[in-house]
């Protein structure tokens, strides 16, 4: 028997593949010598870079670069050497927990920082991109990044307009003459799990300028601003547009990328599953695991575990999946191709004590050896 395994981090206590092992664990208590392939996973969110070199025996970089605030911060990126390709996660340069809940307001965050890391895997060697860019502080139009990989973004002087979404207030003039020519040659793949355009009721300033620290008024202007943005990007880059789903997401990074780097914007987890070619472990197995901390009806709505389904159903394969914590609304995951789902909670515990690194691999371990025994007492009588 062949079983694939491919869960998602169980955040703030295990990472993808020490769950994987743990679950691994549990399998061979009841089946020593079935083959068993553990797949690193994520959804472009926390954990992609460590997903991916963990598969693809890659490397950790760590440079410092400007935070959302303009202060300088330690961010962390993969390098893949033989794709010649830099895993980056947005939030670690970007973030919204990269900014104190008191200092938070997009009128002033920047994303001039994932400028400075996608610029220094350039100098690397990296050609191709994966980056994730939820979880953002910035509600810029990605002018920092375009800022920092050598576009001029003038006000009416002639001068490099400040940070943040104020910058897209002063903003009159854009020129392309002084970007980085290596930037033709790059592929930026870029995973987005929102449909948000720039702007309007559903654009990037409503919806998501409010946890980032915008009031009413501000979210107005802002709004207003990167309309303006828009309409003077389109001038440049006549195929600029708005509306493309993805356009507002990490507060218009999604339309920085589109519009001036002919990136691809897509699911998070689809990335994932193609880069480390799962589809190919996939077509001979017999049981597909998976899993994350926290199973509800979020967890269809792009999340990794339901990535791993949809594709484990192409070749109609049951799938099992385990979680920490379990909602009364998770039902919703059988329909969308998990078979069933199990919770690793075997006594009523505090959630530090839950989340205990050694515990939690403890319970994963006896929870996956108990389902099993099950699995072979059907299998027996098959």
């Amino acid at each position: 028997m062949k079983i694939v395994i491919a869960v998602d981090s169980f955040k703030g206590s295990l990472s993808s593949i020490e769950a994987g092992k743990a679950i691994e664990e549990g399998i061979r208590r009841v089946y020593l010598n079935s083959e068993i392939v553990v797949k690193p996973l994520a959804d472009g969110g926390e954990g992609t870079v460590e997903a991916l070199i963990a598969d693809l025996n890659g490397k950790l970089r760590t440079i410092k670069v400007a935070g959302p605030l303009g202060e300088m911060v330690d961010c962390c990126y993969g390098i893949i050497e033989s794709k010649t390709m830099a895993v980056i996660e947005m939030a670690q340069s970007s973030g919204l927990t990269l900014v104190p809940e008191s200092k938070r307001n997009p009128l002033y965050t920047t994303t001039y920082g994932l400028g400075q890391v996608i610029k220094d895997a350039i100098n690397q060697g990296c050609r191709r991109f994966i980056i994730g860019i939820g979880g953002s502080a910035t509600n810029d139009g990605g002018i920092g990044m375009l800022q920092a990989l050598g576009f001029e973004l003038l006000d009416e002087d002639g001068k490099q307009v400040d940070f943040g979404a104020l910058g897209l207030k002063q903003l009159k003039i854009i020129k392309t003459s002084k970007v980085l020519p290596v930037i033709k040659e790059c592929d930026f793949m870029i995973a987005c799990d929102v449909n948000n355009p720039l702007c309007g009721p559903l654009g990037s300033s409503y919806v998501y300028g409010s946890q980032k620290g915008a009031n009413k008024e501000l979210i107005v202007q802002m709004d207003k601003w990167l309309n303006e943005y828009a309409i003077l990007s389109k001038e440049i880059c006549p195929l600029a547009n708005m509306n493309y789903p993805g356009a507002g997401a990490a507060g218009g990074l999604g339309f920085a990328f589109l519009t001036f780097l002919n990136a691809k914007l897509d699911s998070g987890i689809k990335l994932i599953l193609q880069e480390i070619n799962f589809e190919e472990e996939v077509k001979d197995a017999n049981l597909i695991i998976t899993g994350e901390g926290s199973l509800d009806f979020q967890t269809t709505m792009g999340k990794a575990p339901i990535g791993v389904a949809k594709l484990a159903k192409k070749y109609n394969l049951p799938v099992i999946a385990f979680a920490g914590s379990i909602s009364n609304d998770a039902n919703i995951c059988n329909n969308a191709g998990i078979n069933a789902y199990f919770s690793i909670l075997r006594n009523i515990v505090t959630l530090p004590e839950a989340m205990n690194k050694e515990r939690a691999k403890e319970n994963i371990t006896n929870t996956v050896e108990q389902v099993f025994r099950l699995w072979k007492i059907r299998e027996d009588h098959i």
